[in-house]
Formats: C-alpha cells, sequence, structure tokens
C-alpha cells in the first residue's frame, strides 16, 4: 500500500526551476515516480539537459522556458502544458534567486535588488500557483509544492530580501491552501543549506561553511537529491491528508 500511494504514474507535473540543483532532483524524482514532467527555467539549454534526465527514467517530458516573474511567459507555460498533456496534477514553485546585490546590510541593499528578489521567489510563485491551480481545480484536484527555506522560519543577517521574500512564500502556502481545500493541497518545503549553485560561495568559503556544519545535527550539507525524496511524497497520496503545512529538511539545522 506504500509504494502504491507512491505511483504518479499518469499525472503531469511542472517544476519552475526544475533544471538545475534542487529543481532537477525533484522533477527526476517526479518522473522515476511515474509522473509526465515539465521541468521549466529561462535557459533552453538546461530545459533541454533536463528534460534528457526526465526522458532517462522512462517518463514524459515537454521543453518550455518560463520566466515566473513575467506573467504572459507563466501563462504560455501552462498554455504548452495544456496542449501537450491535457491535463495537471503537480505544481513545484522551487524557481528562486539570492542575487549578490541582495545581499548585505540594510543599508547596501538596493532596491532593485530586493524587488528582482520579491519578483522571482515570491510573485513568480504566486503566479505560477495562481494559473496552475486554475487547472488544477478543473481536472479536480491536485498538489502544489513552493520550495521555501529555512530563512522562511527564521531571520538570518545580510539577506533581508531573500528571507523577506521564503517568509512570504510559507505564508502564501498556508493562505493558498485554505482558499483551495479540499481540492487542491497546497504545502512547502524548508530545505536547509543543500549543494547548488546558489551556495557555492559558502562551499568555498572553509570558515563559514564549517560554522554552518557545525551547527548541522547531521554535520554536513544536503545532496538536492534528499529534497526530491520529500517533494516526491507531499505530491503523493501517501501526504493525502496534509495541505498548509510546512515540511524542514534541514538535517536538524533549526533545532539549535
Amino acid at each position: 500500500m506504500i509504494s502504491d500511494g507512491l505511483d504518479l504514474s499518469g499525472q503531469v507535473a511542472v517544476v519552475t526551476g526544475g533544471s538545475r540543483g534542487i529543481g532537477r532532483a525533484i522533477s527526476v524524482g517526479l518522473a522515476e515516480a511515474g509522473a509526465s514532467v515539465v521541468p521549466t527555467s529561462r535557459t533552453m539549454e538546461d530545459v533541454k539537459s533536463a528534460v534528457s534526465a526526465v526522458e532517462d527514467t522512462g517518463s514524459d517530458a515537454l521543453a518550455v522556458t518560463t520566466d515566473v516573474a513575467d506573467e504572459g511567459s507563466v501563462e504560455a507555460l501552462f498554455a504548452a502544458v495544456d496542449g501537450a498533456f491535457d491535463r495537471l496534477d503537480i505544481v513545484v514553485n522551487t524557481a528562486g534567486i539570492n542575487p549578490a546585490a541582495a545581499l548585505g546590510k540594510p543599508k547596501d541593499v538596493s532596491m532593485e535588488a530586493f524587488d528582482t528578489t520579491i519578483d522571482v521567489n515570491l510573485r513568480g510563485a504566486f503566479l505560477c500557483s495562481k494559473l496552475g491551480g486554475e487547472r488544477l481545480l478543473k481536472d479536480g484536484g491536485g498538489s502544489v509544492i513552493n520550495v521555501a527555506s529555512v530563512s522562511g522560519l527564521v531571520g538570518l543577517p545580510r539577506q533581508h530580501p531573500y528571507v523577506s521574500s521564503k517568509h512570504g512564500l510559507i505564508g502564501l502556502t498556508k493562505s493558498l491552501a485554505l482558499d483551495w481545500a479540499p481540492d487542491v493541497r497546497v504545502n512547502a518545503i524548508a530545505p536547509g543549506y543543500v549543494v547548488t549553485d546558489l551556495t557555492e560561495p559558502i562551499l568555498d568559503n572553509d570558515e563559514l561553511y564549517e560554522s554552518i556544519v557545525d551547527r548541522t545535527p547531521i554535520d554536513r550539507f544536503a545532496e538536492p537529491e534528499e529534497i526530491a525524496g520529500p517533494a516526491v511524497f507531499l505530491a503523493s497520496d501517501l501526504a493525502s491528508f496534509m495541505t498548509g503545512s510546512c515540511l524542514v529538511v534541514d538535517g536538524g539545522w533549526t533545532t539549535r
């Protein structure tokens, strides 16, 4: 019964930011569970690479580029999904940025960088949820999964736009869950520190890396595939009584 609950055969999933890092791992994980997957991002070269990885599992895929901060681009994404599959079951909002110009003490953060971070991390997730959610409701229900962060649960110095966007994303998860229950479940994942392009500056800084690992009971950074498992679970029938929840996957970092 447990293995049957994880079977996503016949379902269709859209994964924003699905071509690299956590998003790519989630795309492949959903495909391994049987879903057809649309791993989308802004760069076609990256999208095609992710599509190839999905197809290697035996699942179908569709290559579409998307700028999640642009409403027309998001509308085009879901129109392409409608044309290719004529159904939608899962929307995973993974697209996120944390640009260098958005880091630093408040006086050093440009408003352009603040707005750009919010546009991608929060506005983009809302747009994709809004337009994807319409399809999910039409098709009889489904699951939205927002990839937030432990920075959506605690404060972090010198990361004000990113922290704001991730706190907002967890709040958005809860409010959408209330509006769309019981047909569409909306949950979030709050990863801790994961080996991705976004954490490369930390991985290259021995002192900073060790300070984070020292605070992490599991004593390392996560691999992207370790976030994919919880995402597949939340998309599956095994999580059928979960909505409005935030699943923390941080190696114990927030326990201290």
